[in-house]
């Protein structure tokens, strides 16, 4: 229950000082606290239309990661760019569905794989490369009879891309490599091979680099076939014969690469792995043993999370169960050089829930990977996890993604709820956010999230970024759907931090020019900015005065004031940065008539 402090100063009309409960509705979320002043009286002050909070923002504590976090729902065409408060900043109709995420490219074009023509879940075939402004500039399909392009992608930093390509084997092929032919009952097998390509717009790429699965295989079935040996002496090449016994064997849906190794993370849902690989070879030495940085070709310099895969353990020391998203973490980040893993927990023998957890490789400054004769490849256990209270409470069993940030928070992606959040060190969310957006676009707010609302995996960008230099970054509504406003020019209503011991925020009003005659001002955490659950109010303050609140709490504050007889707004926030530093006067909006985020208010 939030309180407050009595003003200093006057306005024009009485104030009832009212404080009232943070409520959470639809989903259990944790909500911002947040404190003012001394304590009065406190009762319950809600919008006389008040809905359940069901989408959007939910928490914007100011423990999180400043920056742009970009979405594209798995069933819509728009992709979002959304600030901390829930507020889109660019967007992108594309008019065709994606095959997963997209990324920001240093100009700030948008890349992203999508899906073409009846191409099935994560299958794309086509890579699109948008401007700011939504231009396309390049539009290139795959030739489905060489790869199949599926699921992640990756920009490189000479523009060219990465994409994860699907190859399909016949049921001869895969005999004569040493599968066992009870083990194909779909008359082929799938594997999977990373292909870099070179945009050459508008509509043209050029193949210049291949990594091939196929290329690296051991079994140990039939000494009569190609790739016969012992499997738990080769850790560096795949068993043909282990997992899937349908024709989807591999199923890779991630890629990252590393500039300072020149190293590729390929992540394996149904190995539970994630491998890593040269990418300072030719195609000729990828396709080998030899060459490359590591003089070992294209084989797997570093796997992880299933060593029962090679033969060097057992279904005890699985640690990853179906995960997407390993990524190295960046340098000058906390946990630079780690390996970030969005582990599913598909078929976990502890349970059905989902993690994020952080290992520390057994590398060395050149990139070469250390291993004990006869044992896996370390760790033996994750360095940090994240983990949900209950476990269960967590939880997606495919596609999603996790991401460290600059100050140490790392973000995630739960992808079938459609659910994005941020959390730290410890655990604490402090930035949650739910996808209003399904296949017949977004919801408004009070409805519940559409069943198809997911989406795959989510990256923020920081403020700084490349792609922002020279932008407009004026942030503009929620994604979720509201009733448009009619604006009316020469109100205000600001929010302004006074120098003193302890925080104080003057706000002052100028609704003069709206029909009402008196107004009340709701306030509350910056996260309710689109919901219709502020914290407390001051009713009948007339059409303009000051007000001064003392010893308020560190978190963002929000103000809005509404008609008494429903026909007007302002709206403003106060908050600090990341640094501490206080953000002042920061006037949103003035509108009268029908509200974006607020229909009306209760005072008695």
């Amino acid at each position: 229950m939030g309180v407050h402090a009595a003003p200093e100063g006057t306005a024009s009309g009485t104030s009832d000082r009212l404080a009232a409960t943070s409520r959470d509705g639809g989903r259990d979320r944790f909500a911002v606290g947040w404190i003012l002043g001394a304590v009065l009286i406190a009762v319950t002050v809600l919008p006389a239309s008040a809905q359940t909070h069901t989408v959007g923002l939910f928490i914007n504590d100011e423990q999180a990661s400043e920056g742009l976090t970009l979405f594209g729902p798995k069933t819509g065409t728009t992709v979002y760019l959304i600030n901390n408060d829930g507020l889109a900043v660019n967007t992108w109709e594309t008019y065709i569905n994606p095959a997963s995420m997209g990324y920001l490219l240093p100009n700030g074009n948008l890349l992203r794989a999508a899906k073409h023509g009846g191409s099935g879940s994560g299958i794309g075939l086509r890579l699109q490369e948008f401007d700011w402004d939504g231009n396309i500039v390049w539009d290139f399909t795959m030739d489905s009879s060489q790869y199949n392009q599926h699921h992640d992608i990756e920009p490189l930093p000479d523009g060219n891309v990465l994409f994860v390509a699907r190859e399909v084997n016949s049921e001869a092929e895969a005999i004569a490599a040493g599968r066992n032919p009870f083990s194909i009952p779909d008359g082929e097998v799938w594997s999977d091979a990373v292909v870099e390509i070179r945009p050459i717009p508008p509509n043209d790429g050029e193949i210049v680099w291949e990594w091939r699965i196929w290329d690296h295989l051991i079994q140990d079935f039939d000494p009569t076939k190609d790739n016969y040996g012992v499997v738990e002496d080769h850790p560096e090449l795949l068993d043909i014969n282990y997992g899937s016994m349908n024709a989807d064997w591999t199923h890779c849906n991630g890629v990252d690469y590393n500039p300072e190794f020149d190293q590729i993370i390929v992540t394996s849902r149904k190995f539970s792995e994630i491998w890593i690989v040269d990418h300072s070879t030719t195609t000729e030495e990828a396709a080998g043993h030899s060459g490359g940085n590591s003089g070992m070709g294209g084989d797997i310099l570093y796997r992880w999370g299933n060593p029962a895969a090679y033969r060097r353990g057992t279904a005890d020391d699985q640690e990853l169960f179906g995960q997407h998203d390993g990524q190295w973490i960046l340098p000058g980040y906390p946990g630079e050089g780690n390996i970030l893993i969005f582990d599913n927990g598909l078929h976990r023998p502890a349970g059905a829930f989902s993690s994020v957890d952080e290992i520390v490789p057994p590398v060395d400054e050149f990139g070469v990977y250390s291993i004990d004769p006869g044992a896996p490849f370390g760790p033996e256990d994750t360095i940090w996890s994240y983990v949900s209270t209950p476990p269960g409470d967590f939880y997606s069993g495919s596609s999603s993604g996790c991401e460290r940030l600059r100050d140490g928070t790392t973000l995630i992606c739960e992808a079938l709820e459609g659910h994005l959040f941020e959390v730290t060190e410890g655990g604490e969310i402090v930035w949650d956010y739910v996808s209003p957006v399904g296949s017949s676009g977004p919801v408004a707010q009070g409805v519940p999230p559409p069943d198809d609302n997911g989406v795959a995996k989510i990256r923020r960008y920081p403020f700084d970024h490349p792609a922002f230099v020279g932008k407009d970054l004026t942030p503009g509504d929620p994604v979720e759907m509201f009733n448009a406003p009619l604006p009316v020019p020469d109100g205000s209503l600001t929010a302004t931090a006074l120098p003193g011991v302890g925080d104080k925020i003057q706000v002052e009003w100028d609704a003069s020019t709206c029909t009402s005659f008196d107004y009340h001002l709701l306030f509350g955490p910056l996260a309710s900015v689109s919901t219709y659950e502020l914290s407390g109010a001051e009713c009948n303050i007339g059409t303009s005065g000051t007000h001064v609140w003392t010893d308020v709490s560190p978190g963002s504050v929000y103000f809005l004031i509404v008609g008494t007889d429903d026909t007007g707004v302002y709206e403003s926030g106060w908050n600090r940065d990341s640094a501490g530093a206080h953000r002042n006067g920061t006037t949103a909006s003035f509108q009268c008539g029908t509200t974006t985020k607020i229909v009306s208010a209760t005072c008695p």
